[in-house]
């Protein structure tokens, strides 16, 4: 299907790291010794191969910068996302030139999403589809939420903002909760190798696909858990897939 590489995702939360795979930036590289906006330049002329066509320029898709109103005013593409995450709800910023948007009912069912894939015969498609298996709690979708860790993000912390029992610093994850959680992710990233598969069986031609889970994940290295307001490589550092199907 393609080769992995090693790559940097723009950001480290899961809205504003969408946000730039919205406006075409797949992660980069961190290429030494070169110019940063050449590195913007070779991004975006790959999308002459991405999508088959030629001559695809830059400037085609000023003024908005973002992929999904372009492919969907520009080149006639069905637009649609199914989201997992709670932070990318329909109701955020990221909603745009989307035909249609989907929070999914679980966070953690890729298979859930291809049984709701829909494409059209006129028209070329784009899917956008984050998936949340590799999220905290890493859990896949026949798991008892009961037996999942108990470390709430953004939305846990709103919620009990002002509670005095929850009010503080929380302890620091074990040595060996930590590596259960990273196990735990491993084999959500096995799990979804075969959640693909299935997704490229059922993909026609004329289709192009963005499959995410946006951002990188600590799980202890120099005293760091987790994602977000952390400056360390390894919460940037995500795989990167690229391949034409057919």
């Amino acid at each position: 299907m393609g080769t992995v590489e090693r790559r940097f995702s723009y950001a480290s939360w899961t809205a504003p790291s969408h946000f730039n795979l919205l406006m075409g930036l797949m992660p980069h590289r961190s290429l030494q010794h070169v110019i940063a906006s050449d590195s913007y330049k070779d991004e975006f002329i790959k999308y002459n191969l991405r999508l088959g066509i030629d001559n695809l320029d830059f400037k085609a898709m000023l003024p908005t910068l973002y992929l999904p109103l372009f492919l969907k005013e520009r080149l006639g593409y069905a637009t649609h996302a199914m989201v997992s995450l709670p932070v990318l709800n329909p109701k955020t910023a990221i909603n745009r030139g989307f035909d249609t948007y989907t929070l999914m009912p679980n966070h953690n069912d890729m298979r859930a999403m291809l049984r709701q894939m829909r494409f059209s015969e006129e028209r070329p498609s784009f899917y956008l589809l984050n998936v949340g298996e590799t999220h905290y709690p890493y859990a896949l979708p026949d798991e008892d939420p009961g037996n999942t860790p108990t470390i709430h993000g953004v939305h846990g912390v709103v919620k009990h903002m002002g509670d005095s029992s929850v009010d503080g610093k929380r302890e620091f994850p074990s040595a060996s909760s930590l590596r259960e959680m990273q196990d735990r992710q491993i084999s959500a990233v096995r799990y979804l190798d075969g959640v693909i598969e299935e997704l490229v069986d059922i993909v026609p031609k004329n289709t192009f696909i963005t499959v995410t889970a946006d951002h990188g994940e600590l799980f202890g290295e120099d005293g760091y858990f987790g994602h977000g307001p952390i400056m360390h490589p390894k919460v940037f550092e995500v795989p990167f897939v690229e391949a034409r199907i057919r």
